[in-house]
């Protein structure tokens, strides 16, 4: 399979130790009430979900929202500490990320930046998703600005804890290596499943740790589910995100919603710990 094929002398030999469910953006809580208490669940194993709530903050808090970030913050406080959680949240450690949209580099640095505060001062996030980040080399100055200038912010709020902050790209393809130093993880993968199944990984993330990856697929049946983690664990990837919608039916965004098959994909990652 070209998964397990190498355009290098490096091949990758094992992925991630364990997986962790990255969830790139639901529905407003409002309107997807099971999707947000999926995450919610006892045994989700969730590195980070992404909150965006028009494109970004919006123009004011807005109380549904404040509560999923509160509920998520609070399990990841309790799983720091290692304390028991209160109720029915699972203590897994998952960060809530504010959504910022590059626009693939045509948004200009100073919405971004106010943007981020509004998501630091109004839901306190624990890190950014950087969605439709570039991935040319001519892009790399301008992502690297902003992403010092995110970990500045970050820095100095009262969002991130002792492990820090974290910052996503979402590049959604394989970008300039230079990325890789920008950002504390990138998503190489963003798309069908008809092509992650036949997708390469490119040479230069094998010297990186699966950790640093993350993979979104949709469209992929239940029995390819273990073909595709296979897939992910051989390309390295150590956050991911299957679904079997694929945007049919009027369905715009195939990540908005769980899958059909929620309970047995996180039963087969297994519970976890955010690193």
């Amino acid at each position: 399979m070209p998964y397990l094929t190498s355009t290098g002398p490096t091949l990758r030999t094992g992925g991630a130790e364990q997986f962790g469910v990255g969830v790139p953006g639901y529905a407003h809580p409002l309107l997807a009430p099971a999707e947000w208490a999926g995450l919610n669940r006892p045994g989700t194993p969730l590195h980070w979900a992404v909150l965006n709530i028009d494109n970004g903050p919006g123009t004011r808090p807005d109380p549904h929202c404040l509560e999923a970030a509160g509920r998520l913050r609070n399990a990841r406080e309790r799983a720091l500490h290692g304390e028991v959680p209160e109720d029915t949240v699972r203590a897994s450690g998952g960060r809530l990320l504010g959504h910022l949209d590059l626009a693939f580099g045509s948004r200009p640095f100073g919405e971004l930046v106010a943007d981020a505060r509004s998501y630091l001062d109004w839901y306190r996030v624990g890190g950014f998703y950087l969605d439709r980040c570039p991935a040319g080399r001519d892009g790399l100055p301008a992502a690297r600005r902003l992403t010092s200038t995110l970990h500045a912010l970050l820095a100095d709020s009262d969002s991130a804890d002792q492990r820090g902050g974290r910052l996503v790209l979402g590049h959604g393809t394989h970008p300039h290596p230079g990325y890789a130093e920008a950002a504390d993880q990138l998503v190489t993968f963003r798309g069908h499943w008809t092509d992650y199944r036949w997708s390469q990984v490119a040479e230069w993330t094998a010297a990186y740790e699966p950790g640093r990856f993350a993979h979104f697929v949709h469209g992929v049946p239940i029995t390819h589910l273990e073909e595709a983690m296979r897939i992910a664990r051989w390309q390295g990837a150590g956050t991911i995100f299957f679904t079997d919608r694929d945007g049919a039916n009027g369905q715009t965004d195939p990540f908005a919603a769980l899958p059909s098959y929620w309970d047995e994909f996180v039963s087969r990652i297994g519970p976890g710990i955010s690193e």
